[in-house]
């Protein structure tokens, strides 16, 4: 089946999280204020974030997203409180989709102020079970810096394998040095 005739949530929820693709005026200044506030943990970890990007070029990168989820190349989710607290408590991807696997690889970052509460470990959960169950992925991976003990926790507290590091695989997000990369998955 063409993935583009898939049906799609645009919202999954968990007992305390609500996941909600990016399809909103005004996204964009709330990932912002996100982003300013956990800048400095952000920067260590992803290239993306060396700057603070503008309100403009965040509600782009939203809106770029959105495109993509659309197109069935990727599936990111904003992540909010169920009780409705109006903060991004972060954002989590399904992406680098192949649909001929089909397979596909999780990203995720949290705003600073909501980490050591499980809501990541929470929503990646969520993710998984989106990609294997409802999409019947047979694999999911994620992938993260050997030295990022936080990053490292999720996959290993759910479930995930670690198949294997992968020596002076890339850059460090500042781009000043070679760094190892954990591969991990599941599988279905």
């Amino acid at each position: 089946m063409n993935p583009l005739l898939l049906d799609i949530p645009l919202q999954l929820e968990t007992e305390r999280l609500i996941l909600r693709a990016p399809l909103l005026t005004g996204d964009g200044e709330i990932v912002h204020q996100a982003i300013r506030y956990s800048f400095f943990e952000l920067k260590e970890w992803l290239s993306l974030f060396q700057q603070v990007p503008t309100v403009e070029e965040t509600e782009i990168l939203l809106k770029n997203a959105h495109i993509n989820f659309l197109k069935r190349d990727s599936f990111r989710f904003l992540i909010f409180d169920k009780d409705g607290g109006k903060d991004l408590i972060g954002t989590t991807s399904l992406h680098a989709i192949d649909w001929d696997i089909p397979k596909g690889e999780i990203g995720y970052w949290i705003n600073t102020k909501y980490s050591g509460n499980g809501y990541m470990t929470e929503a990646v959960k969520e993710l998984v079970d989106f990609g294997l169950n409802y999409l019947k992925f047979k694999r999911i991976g994620i992938r993260c810096e050997s030295t990022n003990v936080k990053s490292r926790f999720i996959p290993e507290k759910l479930g995930f394998i670690l198949e294997g590091t992968l020596r002076n695989e890339d850059l460090t997000a500042d781009g000043s040095r070679l760094t190892d990369i954990c591969i991990y998955s599941k599988i279905n």
